[in-house]
């Protein structure tokens, strides 16, 4: 292939414009994720040049050759100062394993589990294990299913191997509990399904269990297990403390203090585009959107030769990005234009920039309405997108408000089907339940003049009517009563309105209500 700094730059940027999700792979092992990464791309002085860093890591490869071959960018590239060329691949898919090395792995663990539970859970008759797909009740192959039994009672199994990716497993627990549910109706007047015996890889199970802690302890019983494979060892998991949870809750920044550090950068960017909304990300960084896309953020970089810091303005989309110069303020200029072209409520549904990130802009309505939600929640009193840490992942709470009485309420955004709607909102809630307990929100800075209510708080899960998935109302069922969840679902049409089509409640009895 031709292979100019003009084209490879190209063929990297096409590639990666696709690959939000994308890994960067380098020795064999992940080198970047660029949800959680950036990179610059560049053609000058006649050279193809690569930058990607992150909170950990910082490498610059020129890049020699491009190939892209079944969603994966192979890269030649050379480190600076060095001679020999080495390997990049960029994968689109994180599970980079070929679909029969994947059935391979499957069936190899479906017959360890079956090996397992024959001789660990003696008295009991272990059912076939299956894999099988079902999509009707949104069953796949990443899964190994199957029954314990002993006389009129069992339990449903449900296993994950080790060789899916963190985010399969963490996801176990929503396609646990719809088999637990399935079973219950298979065997209804045969034996009792009593509960769900979950089954993780070791040292993969802390956001599971934190989920599984906060379930319904009248509806099912609730087991988990991590078991190694290699080992043949299984350990049980307490799942019963609901207040045992490693999570971090970031400070709070001064908005006035942040606005008046970046007027500059503000004042620049609202000339160009006036509908700009400005994001508070950190007391040394803004974000800059339309319509919930982020575009450009403005940072606190140290002067070259100085230890004084200002203000410098990097953009770009998704995680691309540069740092804004004179050479390149056409650029930016041009991808300001374009954003503000397409993305409203009229602008062309096949564009890219119309159809990128649509839960930040259904986030951006949200907050710019809240009451839309709920009449009791405060519109005066609130922050999008709040860092969350726990022991497994960085979590964006969506929205964290409070009523007008000053009770806690967490708004968890869906503008597509998603059948982790009710769990991941579950997570959000018991990560903002146990930082309320320690009075973490107001020593962090959050809600400042307010006095919070002691109660829990509230959780509201929010979607397009017609895209909240089937499975959502059984596994609402079994979230602890403890938890007042509403599910809201609204009008297609909601980037012309957030208008609500009807409101689900649970109620003591563990049913659900419907408000129109």
């Amino acid at each position: 292939m031709d292979v100019n700094p003009e084209t490879l730059v190209r063929t990297v940027e096409d590639f990666l414009v696709g690959s939000r999700n994308a890994v960067v792979m380098e020795d064999g092992a992940v080198a970047f994720d660029l949800t959680q990464s950036k990179y610059s791309i560049s053609g000058e002085r006649n050279k193809c040049v690569l930058h990607l860093w992150s909170s950990e890591r910082n490498v610059v490869r020129r890049v020699l050759e491009a190939e892209v071959k079944n969603e994966v960018l192979r890269l030649e590239v050379q480190r600076l100062g060095q001679a020999s060329p080495s390997k990049l691949e960029i994968c689109r898919e994180r599970d980079r394993r070929t679909p029969t090395a994947k059935r391979a792995s499957r069936l190899t663990y479906s017959r360890t589990l079956q090996r397992m539970l024959e001789k660990k859970f003696r008295g009991y008759t272990v059912a076939k294990l299956t894999t099988a797909m079902d999509l009707e009740r949104s069953f796949g192959p990443i899964y190994t299913r199957g029954l314990l039994r002993q006389g009129q009672s069992g339990f449903a199994v449900l296993g994950v191997n080790r060789e899916e990716t963190q985010a399969s497993i963490d996801a176990a627990l929503t396609f646990g509990i719809l088999w637990l549910d399935s079973c219950r109706q298979e065997k209804a007047g045969k034996f009792v399904v009593e509960g769900l015996s979950l089954f993780v890889p070791s040292g993969t199970s802390a956001l599971v269990r934190e989920r599984m802690a906060n379930l319904n302890r009248e509806a099912a019983k609730w087991h988990l297990y991590e078991f190694d494979e290699r080992e043949d060892r299984l350990k049980e998991i307490d799942v019963s403390d609901r207040g045992n949870i490693a999570t971090r809750l970031v400070h709070s920044a001064d908005e006035r203090a942040v606005r008046e550090r970046f007027a500059d950068p503000i004042a620049y960017v609202c000339s160009l585009m006036g509908e700009v909304e400005i994001a508070i990300i950190s007391a040394a960084e803004i974000g800059f959107r339309c319509h919930g896309l982020e575009f450009a953020r403005a940072r606190l970089a140290q002067e070259h030769g100085s230890f004084r810091s200002t203000p410098q303005i990097v953009f770009g989309v998704g995680a691309e990005e540069r740092v804004l110069s004179e050479e390149n303020t056409a650029l930016f200029v041009t991808l300001l234009r374009s954003i503000g072209e397409v993305r409203h409520t009229e602008g062309p549904r096949d564009h890219p920039l119309w159809r990128l990130h649509p839960e930040r802009w259904l986030e951006s309505l949200v907050v710019e309405n809240i009451g839309a939600v709920d009449e009791r929640l405060d519109s005066g009193c609130l922050y999008s997108q709040v860092p969350a840490f726990s022991a497994s992942d960085r979590a964006m709470i969506d929205v964290l408000t409070v009523t007008r009485e000053g009770r806690l309420a967490v708004v968890e955004l869906k503008a597509d089907e998603d059948i982790h709607l009710p769990l991941q909102g579950l997570d959000y809630w018991s990560r903002v339940a146990w930082h309320q307990a320690r009075g973490e929100f107001q020593r962090f800075g959050y809600f400042p003049g307010r006095e919070l209510s002691s109660e829990e708080p509230l959780l509201f899960l929010v979607s397009p009517a017609l895209r909240v998935h089937p499975a959502t109302d059984t596994l609402l069922h079994y979230i602890s009563p403890a938890v007042q969840w509403t599910l809201v679902g609204i009008d297609e049409r909601w980037r012309k309105e957030v208008k609500v089509v009807f409101r689900k409640r649970a109620r003591r009895d563990f049913r659900l209500t419907i408000d129109d």
